[in-house]
């Protein structure tokens, strides 16, 4: 006999899924507590890393329903989201997704759905590729100064390489520049050659 479970999760401990299951219960669907996987884990940890996730692809059989709010909560994106939900379709498991409008997601109109958000998410960050590299050219064109800004000046790392040479360690260098370690090690580095 099919079963009927939900996912749900939160990306950090002070966060609950009361509201996840509060809004799978207004939706009709009555799944009982112990065929409910919550976890607490960021969306950006791959689906194959999540522990609760993990048992519940253990419980899972064919015929059964996963009810999950919205996609985000199987992964970051679209894109992310169609590997789990392919899988879970081979495995005869259907997926309905509350946000859009139930639709089950292993099935050929749920498909097409994942298809049109896998292209519309590839578009978006194309375009922010695009605009950052546009970005980055227009700064550069102006003569601006990318990249992480230098944390010593070139009086500082004279002084450093003195420091140096008087036989000073790089841990006490580092914490009298109120810097890291590995930068006083480039700027010996750099002097060694």
């Amino acid at each position: 006999m099919p079963r009927t479970f939900a996912y749900v999760r939160v990306s950090t401990t002070g966060q609950t899924t009361e509201n996840q299951i509060q809004e799978i219960e207004a939706a009709g669907f009555h799944v009982e507590p112990r065929l409910i996987i919550a976890e607490t884990v960021s969306g950006s940890t791959a689906i194959a890393q999540r522990q609760g996730f993990n048992r519940l692809l253990d419980r899972l059989e064919a015929g059964d329903v996963l009810i999950v709010t919205k996609l985000d909560r199987l992964g970051r994106d679209a894109i992310d989201v169609s590997m789990p939900v392919k899988n879970l379709a081979e495995m005869g498991v259907r997926i309905h997704c509350l946000a859009l409008g139930g639709v089950d997601l292993a099935s050929s109109s749920g498909t097409m759905t994942m298809n049109v958000l896998n292209a519309v998410a590839q578009f978006e960050r194309d375009l922010l590729i695009e605009r950052t590299q546009s970005g980055l050219r227009r700064a550069k064109s102006e003569g601006k100064a990318l990249g992480r800004p230098l944390s010593l000046d070139e009086k500082q790392k004279r002084d450093v390489r003195e420091d140096l040479a008087n036989g000073m360690s790089v841990s006490a260098i580092a914490r009298k520049f109120v810097t890291s370690r590995q930068t006083i090690m480039r700027i010996r580095d750099a002097t060694a050659h």
